[in-house]
């Protein structure tokens, strides 16, 4: 496969100057890890005591990493990105709320995000978070094979109503909608959650996406498992593939209750991972729908000639790519270009609410090698470019 992503011109290509500068610096700071961790710290502080800090978070890391507050704030973004032909995503972002109302304001949000979608073209997917929809505890439980309480049980309940009305409301609007993956003590709940799903609303086609975390060492297996369920009881399967994003955090509780790792043993094997569980999907198109969630220039080059080597179109609705806002515009754009399906996700709620998301979006950048200097070298040499 040719090599496209260089072309810093086609990547950058809606931001102006200051928005170009803006993220130079941005990215200048986030690669500096004890920056970072201070800055955390002392916004997660600030937040909690109240402090007027919402503007300066608003004006620099929320604005390069969101699309704005609300919906609304977010359709210039939309419009302007799919003059590119880069679609968008947009996902409710705000995390760590325990409370049965912030679960319906999470499926209320949902739904509206499936009726943009089905009134817009640059909005093909809605999504939300397991732990938006219910209490991880619950799921956890599940996962264990703990016995719910009286109490759980109706929560679970309401959880399982949660899902089942976007998922039937996803049908219904022919909107594809994608289900985040979360920790592997509460995903085994998650995932046959979502089989269920799948098996009422993925008989004729892709509706309902889970997602596989392929830092997972586990998850091929899986995949293998769940398309000879699919074939024998009729469903299509649609999966969202991501490296994923709870790597320390998973090794540490590991390691405290003494059960085996369940990431892979290095960068080489996720890597690995991901590429074939890519092959195994596109191999099996005709029974699967593949989003292809990477920030990883290989792995897309690698999606390409596999559409190319099964003569499928490349805007064939069932194979997509994605990253995330803010991140990785020179695959996002240069694909998109080349006439491939891209879509963005476009993070949007309130900016206290978002912040454990932009927290983490941080973190990433600070622990994944090369990440930031390689978009950090690509802005730069935009700028560089403009300046000619």
């Amino acid at each position: 496969m040719e090599k496209l992503f260089d072309n810093t011109e086609v990547a950058f290509a809606i931001k102006s100057d200051s928005e170009l500068d803006r993220a130079f610096y941005l990215f200048e700071m986030i690669k500096r890890q004890p920056l970072v961790k201070i800055g955390t710290a002392v916004t997660k502080f600030a937040l909690k005591a109240y402090l007027p800090v919402e503007g300066i978070i608003r004006a620099t890391v929320f604005d390069h990493f969101c699309g704005g507050v609300t919906e609304k704030d977010c359709m210039p973004i939309i419009d302007k990105m799919y003059t590119k032909n880069v679609h968008s995503i947009l996902d409710y972002s705000a995390e760590g709320k325990e409370v049965e109302e912030h679960f319906d304001l999470a499926m209320e949000k949902t739904l509206n995000t499936i009726k943009f979608g089905k009134e817009k073209d640059s909005l093909p997917f809605a999504v939300f978070k397991p732990t938006g929809f219910g209490r991880l505890k619950i799921y956890q439980k599940i996962t264990e094979g703990e016995k719910l309480d009286a109490h759980e049980e109706i929560e679970w309940k309401r959880i399982k109503e949660r899902y089942n009305i976007i998922s039937k409301a996803a049908h219904d609007a022919g909107v594809p909608l994608l289900i985040d993956a979360e920790e592997t003590w509460m995903q085994t709940a998650a995932d046959d959650l979502i089989e269920e799903m799948m098996v009422k609303y993925n008989k004729d086609k892709v509706i309902v996406f889970g997602t596989l975390q392929l830092y997972r060492w586990d998850r091929l297996d899986y995949l293998k498992k769940l398309h000879e369920r699919a074939k024998k009881q009729g469903f299509k399967i649609g999966m969202k593939l991501v490296r994923g994003a709870y790597m320390e955090k998973e090794r540490e509780r590991a390691d405290e209750y003494g059960y085996k790792d369940p990431i892979c043993a290095n960068k080489e094997a996720t890597d690995k991972m991901f590429n074939d569980v890519q092959e195994y999907m596109i191999n099996n198109i005709d029974e699967m729908s593949v989003f292809s969630g990477t920030h990883n220039e290989e792995s897309s080059y690698l999606l390409m000639d596999l559409i190319e080597k099964h003569n499928l179109s490349r805007n064939d609705k069932r194979v997509w790519f994605g990253q995330l806002f803010g991140m990785s515009d020179h695959i996002s754009y240069n694909a998109a270009k080349e006439g491939y399906n891209v879509a963005k996700y476009l993070p949007f709620g309130p900016v206290r609410d978002v912040m454990p998301y932009l927290i983490r979006r941080a973190e990433e950048n600070t622990s994944v090698a090369g990440q930031t200097n390689r978009e950090l070298e690509l802005l730069k040499r935009e700028r560089e470019r403009r300046k000619v």
